[in-house]
């Protein structure tokens, strides 16, 4: 399995760069995850910008890293999906379960926005309040 890995201050950026996110690569993938969030990376940006097709245990890697980072408070935001993968994501309901962004720029926006919101509903107290 081939990826990339950029850690940064706040955030975690995996690449897949294969075009398949399929059951020959997903146990590969979800190891990848998991080593992330043991050693402390609790908000992730998975970049599948070379992935073409993604099946069932593809998807259910993708729902690993999501399960592991909102375990830790985290986030987790998926960028760089195709238009076969997304309609895939939407048939399966998950684009209302994971945060879902077109460009890397959107997804590193979308963790400093998660992180800001975290910050502010700690120096509150608690749950901000909705006016």
């Amino acid at each position: 399995m081939r990826f990339e890995q950029n850690v940064e201050d706040r955030f975690t950026v995996f690449k897949l760069m294969e075009e398949k996110l399929d059951s020959r690569i997903s146990p590969a993938v979800k190891h990848e995850f998991t080593q992330l969030n043991f050693r402390g990376n609790r908000n992730l940006i998975l970049d599948l910008s070379d992935v073409k097709y993604v099946d069932s245990s593809g998807l259910s890697a993708i729902l690993t890293a999501n399960r592991l980072c909102t375990s830790t408070n985290g986030i987790l935001v998926v960028c760089g999906i195709n238009d076969h993968v997304r309609k895939l994501m939407e048939i399966s309901r998950l684009n209302d379960v994971l945060n879902l962004v077109s460009t890397e720029e959107e997804a590193r926006e979308a963790v400093f926005m998660s992180e800001i919101e975290k910050e502010i509903v700690d120096d509150a107290g608690g749950e901000p309040e909705l006016n």
